[in-house]
């Protein structure tokens, strides 16, 4: 049986493909997705290639993803076919000393759906014992939608970022970036008791689509932004400063605007041509700041955010800007680099 796959061959050669449906172990399990997200990796992976992925041995992209178990291998216990889920990606080896701490996103050796792996840009996806054997694949509730499921794995990676560089209840918050992820972080800063967020973009329209999510966010234009948050903090700067974009520029000024005591996340990875970044240490010295940095998530975060979608506490319905059928994929591309929405979606209905 074929099946359709959005295949990355190279850089900027991804094609809609028709390929074998894949076939399973018995200590595996075949997905039927339903939702597969466009990430910013997706598309740094599309526009730069990735170690391994050629002409030769092209790769179906997909990370964050959902749907419904189709087929279960004889040896797997604790599933069964029409099972509602949500996938995390991250699969470590499980006998590293990061893997016994459960951090499994962060094992040397580790492998991601849609990363080193096919992904969820296909009508099915084989689950491969390992995510099985250490919790990746997680039954959903019945009122958590497909749509909803996608949306959960980056904001696991948002709330790992949390974890690393905690909020404190009243504290100022200061978001560098509004894409999907720094929305996202708006959100769980709330959620994590921030007093104020401040939401920063050089575009007026990412900063008024993380309005409509929450009127309680204060936006601030990219330009001037250090005078523009002393100024809103009564010149202390904010307690917690994220730099949720690729941009050496934004890790300077956070050094800038963070106030004394203050924290910083730089949760945004930089291009590889830009990874030095001179920064003022000074600041962190007299300042008494602590910089940190997180990517990724393990299989606990998925559940904990998971959970906050599931009990009502997280409203993640408007991050849902558009969905596109596969047959359409090129056109659904084009809209999550426009930057018109928040999260865009691979709906297989």
């Amino acid at each position: 049986m074929k099946m359709k796959a959005a295949r990355l061959f190279g850089p900027n050669d991804i094609r809609l493909c028709e390929v074998p449906k894949p076939a399973i172990s018995e200590r595996e399990m075949l997905v039927r997705v339903r939702r597969a997200g466009i990430c910013g990796t997706d598309m740094r992976m599309i526009r730069g290639g990735y170690p391994g992925i050629s002409p030769d041995t092209p790769r179906t992209l997909g990370h964050e993803l959902s749907g419904e178990i189709a087929e279960v291998g004889p040896l797997v216990t604790g599933y069964r076919a029409g099972m509602r889920v949500g996938i995390a990606p991250n699969i470590g080896c499980g006998i590293c000393d990061a893997c016994i701490r459960g951090d499994q996103h962060l094992c040397p050796n580790y492998e991601a759906l849609g990363v080193q792996t096919d992904g969820g840009f296909a009508e099915f996806v084989k689950v491969p014992e390992q995510a099985i054997r250490f919790g990746n694949v997680v039954e959903l509730p019945d009122h958590v939608s497909f749509d909803y499921a996608a949306v959960n794995e980056p904001l696991s990676c948002v709330y790992n970022g949390i974890e690393q560089c905690p909020i404190r209840a009243g504290d100022d918050v200061l978001i560098i970036g509004a894409g999907p992820i720094g929305i996202m972080y708006a959100q769980l800063a709330k959620l994590a008791g921030a007093g104020r967020v401040f939401l920063s973009n050089r575009s007026a329209g990412r900063l008024a689509l993380g309005r409509e999510i929450d009127p309680s966010f204060i936006a601030l234009p990219a330009d001037g932004l250090k005078e523009r948050i002393l100024e809103q903090t009564g010149g202390k700067g904010a307690d917690v400063v994220v730099t949720a974009n690729p941009s050496p520029e934004a890790q300077q000024v956070a050094v800038e605007v963070a106030a004394i005591n203050g924290r910083i996340n730089f949760f945004g990875g930089l291009p590889k041509d830009a990874q030095i970044v001179p920064l003022n240490t000074n600041l962190i010295h007299y300042k008494q700041l602590i910089v940190t940095g997180s990517t990724k998530a393990n299989n606990r975060h998925f559940r904990k955010t998971l959970q906050f979608i599931s009990t009502g506490i997280l409203d993640v319905g408007k991050l849902v800007s558009a969905r596109f059928d596969i047959d359409r994929f090129d056109e659904a591309l084009r809209y999550a680099g426009s930057s018109q929405g928040i999260k865009t979606l691979i709906a297989f209905d």
